[in-house]
């Protein structure tokens, strides 16, 4: 099996995990302080994502892609000075944002966000911002390395440790009020970060090859040249994290005073915010743990082909992995629009959001799309492109969002139309850059044959789901589920949109194969 597939296996099975973990934070957040308190959580993260974002500069990207290419020619001397680069970067900007944020806290609660209630999670998320930093460049170390097990398991760590303090946290602080509950949920955060940190400090300890401390300032003072490569790569790929980042920051604070716009009041705006992005988003992200694994892999395998001019080997690692995710994004798709409501009620007890996932989820096979084509992007030098269409795609949004959730027709659905546009016209934006910069074929009957499978399962679930009504929910939820999995590969296997030398090639599939000697 090659480095790309099994690095995408191993995250694959991390981010499974992590995103399910991770979902049962959310639940645990939201059964402890209900949509008021989600929506504060909410507001209040956008805020850290745009710190984390300014901190890391792009780096981890850039971090992955030149030591892949140093991997690749054995320069074990370049990959030292990225690595001492990177830090000395990223840690400097760790010093300026942490105070900044903490100073800023009252201004961006009481005028921005237009709730005081959001100062203290504002607060709480501070401490975290120089433990990313130094993480996130000994993540993309290990990535360009293609050894995603570090990186996964340090993903597994954070998540459990802190699934073991969001509840104790929520509860401890409840009673002085639901901010001070909302600052325990970003607490609890900031430990599992550190956990993590921890970890991979310990694997890259055992697993490095140098010392980084030796001759740390002399590389430093010698790295200019690496500085400025990784800068080519960084400063774009930075431009569309921040970009998206600054939407989001942006966004709660437009939503806020659109829907007063509308006539809503703050407290009915901050639960409408919290049900959409609290309680149906995580739901209809859930699955993008397929699309990350793939970006993070795809990064160093297409850069490692493009150092050695390979264009034909680029093709087949992105055709493999919009392939890998229409396939299985589309799956994802079919349970979240047959099953919403009842998702909805076994999870929050509450079928609140569910007409958000009615909404949003056809499309959200688009979003599926946009992590592989812009790592090909940053990996083929056009980062820049990629930056660009981020922007384009945030303008949008907003103006979409504005533009609707003023109008009381339109009031908090207009939110979701407004994230639906800027995704959707990113993507697209993204395919046409790709195609415009390496000859890439668009396999037009996979993709139709592959509707048609969604539209036949999806309504097998429909016909199914009404006779388990014996059932309890939650049993019914899971058979309706197998139901729609089954039908859904058989089809797979019949149109042929899915070999059997395919699935030998995953560990545990290929395993069952043999056993039965299915060749």
């Amino acid at each position: 099996m090659s480095k790309f597939l099994k690095g995408t296996m191993i995250l694959l099975a991390a981010g499974l995990v992590t995103r399910v973990l991770g979902f049962i934070n959310r639940i645990v957040i939201a059964r402890s302080i209900g949509a008021e308190g989600v929506g504060l959580y909410m507001m209040a993260y956008p805020t850290f994502i745009l710190a984390v974002t300014i901190t890391q500069l792009g780096l981890p990207v850039a971090i992955s892609k030149h030591v892949a290419e140093a991997e690749a020619v054995g320069d074990a001397r370049k990959t030292k000075k990225i690595l001492v680069v990177s830090l000395a970067t990223t840690i400097s900007l760790s010093l300026i944002i942490t105070p900044a944020l903490i100073i800023l806290a009252p201004y961006l609660s009481e005028t921005l966000f237009t709730d005081p209630r959001t100062h203290l999670p504002l607060l709480a998320i501070a401490p975290v911002v120089p433990i990313i930093a130094v993480s996130s460049v000994i993540r993309g170390y290990f990535q360009g390395k293609q050894n995603m097990k570090p990186a996964a398991y340090s993903q597994l760590l954070e998540q459990a440790v802190r699934i073991t303090l969001i509840a104790a946290m929520t509860t401890a602080f409840l009673p002085y009020g639901i901010e001070y509950a909302a600052a325990g949920a970003m607490l609890a955060s900031v430990v599992g970060e550190l956990a993590s940190l921890a970890y991979l400090l310990t694997a890259f300890k055992l697993k490095k090859k140098f010392r980084v401390r030796k001759q740390f300032f002399q590389f430093i003072q010698s790295g200019k040249a690496t500085f400025k490569e990784l800068m080519s790569v960084a400063l774009p790929t930075t431009g569309s994290r921040m970009i998206g980042s600054l939407a989001w920051f942006f966004e709660p604070i437009v939503v806020a005073h659109s829907l007063a716009l509308a006539g809503v009041t703050t407290i009915a705006a901050t639960q409408s915010y919290g049900a959409l992005t609290g309680f149906a988003m995580p739901l209809l992200m859930l699955p993008s743990f397929i699309t990350h694994a793939l970006s993070t892999s795809l990064v160093p395998a297409i850069s490692e082909a493009y150092s050695k001019k390979n264009m034909k080997l680029i093709e087949y690692r992105l055709q493999q992995a919009l392939k890998f995710v229409f396939i299985s994004g589309g799956l994802a798709v079919v349970i979240l629009y047959v099953l919403a409501e009842p998702l909805m009620n076994i999870i929050y007890d509450s079928s609140t959001g569910a007409g958000f996932i009615k909404l949003m989820a056809p499309f959200f096979l688009l979003y599926f799309f946009q992590g592989p084509l812009q790592a090909a992007l940053q990996a083929l030098d056009h980062a820049r492109a990629a930056m660009i269409n981020s922007l384009i795609g945030a303008v949008v949004k907003i103006a979409v969002i504005f533009a609707l959730a003023s109008q009381p027709a339109f009031g908090i659905n207009g939110v979701a139309i407004g994230m639906l546009v800027g995704f959707v016209l990113v993507t697209l934006l993204h395919m046409a850059t790709i195609l415009k910069k390496i000859s890439f074929s668009f396999h037009i009957r996979d993709y139709l044959k592959t509707f048609i499978i969604m539209g036949l399962s999806g309504w097998a679930g429909y016909f199914t789901y009404p006779y388990l009504h014996d059932y309890s929910m939650l049993i019914s939820i899971i058979i309706c589920i197998s139901v729609i999995v089954i039908v859904y590969f058989i089809l797979l296997l019949l149109f042929g949109l899915l070999k059997k030398h395919e699935l030998r090639q995953i560990p545990w599939i290929g395993g069952f194969l043999s056993i039965f000697a299915l060749k």
